[in-house]
């Protein structure tokens, strides 16, 4: 019985440390994203200045092809089986035996990449027709795509390569170098949209080529970025090509993973091809406003989902299903808490937003409105979408890849509904809402699931903590409403008093909202406010 007890009082500590951690990780990799999240915010400012629609709208074919094959390669479905199969490796066997098995998975990993680019530069116009065959009706438009395209595919042989980086780097708990590094592609892009261009243009090339050569700039920079801190934990060595036992383990994982990711894609495959046949300026107005909704849940949901899979693969491995379950809700609360106040805020003050940030150059009053409009149902399901993104890394850590996948089949069926449906009588608007509709499916029908594989999936907390954070976010969005409201000029104005409503409506939600959450003694805001007056605290007594 004492052993037991003893057992027992373990795993709760063990549990108490990695919920305890988890804010603080979580901080560390959303430090990372939010210095990515703003430089990509300046790189879709300049891009949205300096180019115009229908070079924009190639851009983003263009890249969307090899940035989808990056998270299903990459970042995506490999990184999510490889780490909880590092985790348990590491937690059982030791720092050597994780090492020989990274050793092996990357060079299965290289092989794969490598035979990938190979294939993709060769068959670029395929891809290109298969995402954006509506460009045909836009003379020379589907050809210039296809170039860009076919420059810019090898970037996802380097950023594959940082990603499996990545995944070693997050199970050693050795997050900021991996958070941080891919904030050189967005300092690649902006170098190569100011210099590059006229260089390009003076030389008899599309100037929009510029964006292609920075990111590949930028694949090489994150992939040396990581290598020192990959050298310093022993992960550097040579790969190796072998098909051990736990290589297969990881592509049992890995074949359901891909299903599951690979689904997603199709959505964002038929996104492109849906928006390719609605006109100029269709592909720009859906992107803009899907990378303002990335930059709330780039700075911290997305670090927690990236944070929490390490904890919760250790706490699944050890079997502890109560600390496994109580730790997801803890993230949950805390991804839920940035991700509820993010999506009013977006409907509420989503075009003064958009004014501020992208009104300048070659992006005019009409691009605004258009963006805005997308905007305001994209980021009403960043919630959602947060939701899923917490989700299913219990799933992954519980070893349970099939019911994602299965899940992601279903939201595709509802993607596919609401997309045919809407987009005709709504354009690119349709889009938007299919986005955010089978977002809500996904999260809806993953929740019941977990619930049954869990046995229990804390709502009351949820409810509880939910409720506090809507009532906050609902009082922030009446103060940022009427503050955008009061500002708004009545006349023709400069680029400063044209951007002042939407900045002002921005400080005056997150001062209403963490004032509210406040007064309602939440939890999650003590939380994060602890965790940032001890880093604070342990960097004055540095000496």
């Amino acid at each position: 019985m004492a052993t037991a007890t003893q057992e027992a009082a373990a795993a709760r500590g063990d549990g108490e440390r990695e919920r305890s951690r988890l804010v603080a990780r979580a901080g560390v990799v959303g430090a990372g994203t939010l210095a990515s999240r703003v430089l990509g915010l300046l790189r879709d400012m300049a891009l949205a200045a300096v180019f115009d629609r229908d070079a924009t709208d190639a851009w983003w074919v263009a890249f969307t092809i090899p940035n989808a094959l990056r998270q299903l390669l990459g970042e995506g479905a490999v990184s999510s089986a490889v780490v909880p199969v590092l985790s348990e490796k590491l937690a059982k066997e030791g720092d050597d035996a994780g090492r020989r098995f990274f050793a092996r998975i990357r060079g299965v990993s290289l092989l794969a990449l490598a035979v990938v680019t190979v294939l993709g530069v060769a068959y670029a116009g395929p891809l290109t027709q298969l995402f954006a065959g509506g460009y045909s009706a836009r003379p020379g438009q589907l050809e210039r795509t296809t170039r860009l395209t076919r420059v810019v595919f090898p970037y996802i042989f380097f950023v594959g390569t940082a990603a499996l980086g990545m995944a070693a780097l997050n199970a050693k708990r050795c997050f900021a170098v991996a958070a941080f590094a891919p904030g050189l592609l967005n300092v690649a892009l902006l170098a190569a949209t100011f210099t590059l261009p006229a260089v390009l243009v003076a030389r008899g090339y599309d100037p929009v080529l510029a964006l292609a050569i920075g990111a590949l700039g930028g694949g090489v920079l994150q992939v040396a970025a990581q290598w020192p801190a990959l050298r310093a934990i022993g992960f550097a060595g040579a790969p190796k090509l072998a098909l051990d036992d736990d290589v297969r383990r990881v592509f049992r994982r890995l074949a359901p993973l891909t299903l599951g990711v690979g689904v997603y894609y199709v959505d964002l495959v038929l996104s492109r091809r849906f928006l390719s046949d609605l006109g100029s300026g269709a592909q720009s107005y859906f992107s803009w406003a899907m990378r303002l909704c990335d930059f709330p849940q780039g700075i911290f949901v997305m670090a927690l989902s990236t944070a929490a899979l390490p904890s919760l693969s250790l706490l699944a491995a050890r079997g502890d299903r109560a600390e496994l379950s109580k730790t997801w809700a803890h993230g949950m609360c805390l991804a839920m808490f940035v991700a509820l106040p993010a999506s009013v805020a977006l409907v509420s003050i989503g075009e003064p937003l958009v004014v501020a940030i992208f009104q300048r150059g070659a992006f005019d009053a009409v691009a605004v409105h258009e963006t805005a409009r997308a905007l305001f149902w994209q980021g009403g399901a960043i919630w959602t979408v947060a939701a899923v993104r917490q989700i299913v890394p219990a799933f992954y850590a519980l070893g349970d890849t099939r019911t994602p996948a299965v899940v992601s089949a279903i939201d595709l069926m509802a993607f596919i509904a609401l997309a045919v449906t809407l987009k005709g009588p709504m354009g690119h608007v349709g889009i938007s809402i299919a986005v955010a509709g089978s977002s809500a499916v996904q999260m809806v029908l993953l929740l019941v699931a977990l619930r049954w594989r869990m046995g229990t999936i804390e709502a009351s907390t949820l409810v509880r903590s939910a409720a506090r954070t809507v009532a906050a976010s609902v009082v922030a969005a009446g103060v940022g409403w009427g503050t955008a409201n009061a500002l708004l000029p009545s006349a023709p104005v400069g680029a400063v008093s044209r951007a002042l409503p939407g900045l002002a409506a921005f400080v005056a939600f997150t001062t209403a909202y963490a004032a509210a959450s406040w007064a309602m003694k939440s939890p999650e805001l003590g939380e994060i406010l602890g965790t940032v007056r001890r880093r604070l605290g342990r960097r004055r007594g540095a000496p």
